[in-house]
């Protein structure tokens, strides 16, 4: 029997999107090691000596899906490793990590930080083809662009029963962390001129807080609670595009069989668009969400299938 350690980024996350990754993650690591002890760690906090000796006494110690990987970890860093914890651990695994934003090439602590963190010995799953270049541009090699696990799943045969004309209603998320209340009200705008109903998934903690004026101005917006369960449940009961700026919102409702289009506010749906595409527009393109909903539009999404097959063989 294996022992795993999987750096869980449900834990102590007030962004909905995680529990869309670790759901796609959970899968693939049942699939791989179903016997296996497996032990969760939060990701974002310090690492407490148990939870090193945990990892460091793993056959395999994953962390998926997040864009921890950062070229000035002095200046930002989100995941709990410190210099002094790879003294007791140095054999980490990417599984669909990316780049945080666009960067200058990783500076020497980082360099030094990343290729002493992670695995020799494995092949690492990475999210898109700019996180493979920064990884390969500081030495480490041994790297697969796989996608996000969250794409894994959109075969073509799961997507040939994707519809690909417009549905009567739709659902839409908004991004807190990063609001643009005059493009985001345009968004809105569109979706309420173009379907019978729309309802908004509240994806993030400050949701209302951010876009609560701004909701004030669409009285007949439905909303949809915070849980993951309950869009789950809206996806499967409504016929429904998704349109909107949150990438695993629009990710969940593809692997719900609903036709989808992103609109990116960040690098990771624009880099993970240019290998697998994905329906992806920029942010204030109101043509090309406007193309998107009164059009009829494929979803035809280019898997990394070998990549992907690759990186779980080594497991096998």
């Amino acid at each position: 029997m294996k022992t795993i350690s999987l750096i869980d980024t449900t834990i102590s996350s007030y962004n909905l999107g995680n529990e869309i990754i670790m759901d796609s993650i959970n899968s693939v690591i049942s699939e791989l090691f179903p016997d296996s002890f497996l032990f969760r760690i939060p990701f974002d906090e310090n690492f407490s000596t148990k939870s090193l000796k945990y990892m460091a006494g793993s056959d395999y110690t994953f962390f998926g899906g997040t864009n921890s990987f950062s070229s000035h970890l002095l200046r930002y860093k989100q995941h709990g490793f410190r210099l002094r914890d790879l003294i007791l651990f140095r054999n980490l695994v990417s599984f669909g990590m990316g780049w945080w934003q666009y960067q200058t090439k990783p500076g020497l602590y980082s360099t030094f930080f990343w290729k002493t963190l992670l695995s020799n010995s494995c092949l690492h799953s990475v999210r898109d083809e700019y996180t493979k270049a920064m990884l390969e541009s500081i030495g480490i090699k041994n790297v697969l662009n796989t996608s996000c696990p969250t794409t894994w799943s959109l075969t073509e045969i799961h997507c040939a029963d994707i519809l690909s004309s417009k549905s009567e209603h739709v659902v839409t998320t908004l991004t807190d962390y990063s609001p643009s209340l005059n493009e985001d009200k345009k968004m809105l705008e569109i979706l309420f001129d173009s379907y019978k109903s729309v309802s908004i998934w509240l994806q993030g903690h400050k949701d209302m807080l951010k876009f609560g004026p701004l909701f004030q101005s669409f009285p007949d917006l439905q909303f949809i609670p915070p849980k993951l369960s309950l869009y789950d449940k809206f996806l499967h009961e409504h016929q429904c595009d998704y349109v909107g700026t949150r990438l695993h919102g629009g990710i969940r409702a593809l692997q719900k069989k609903r036709r989808s289009l992103i609109i990116s506010v960040d690098n990771r749906a624009k880099e993970i668009s240019k290998d697998i595409n994905l329906n992806v527009c920029a942010r204030g393109d109101i043509e090309a969400i406007s193309r998107f909903v009164n059009s009829s539009v494929e979803v035809n999404i280019n898997l990394q299938a070998e990549n992907i097959r690759l990186w779980k063989k080594q497991f096998c």
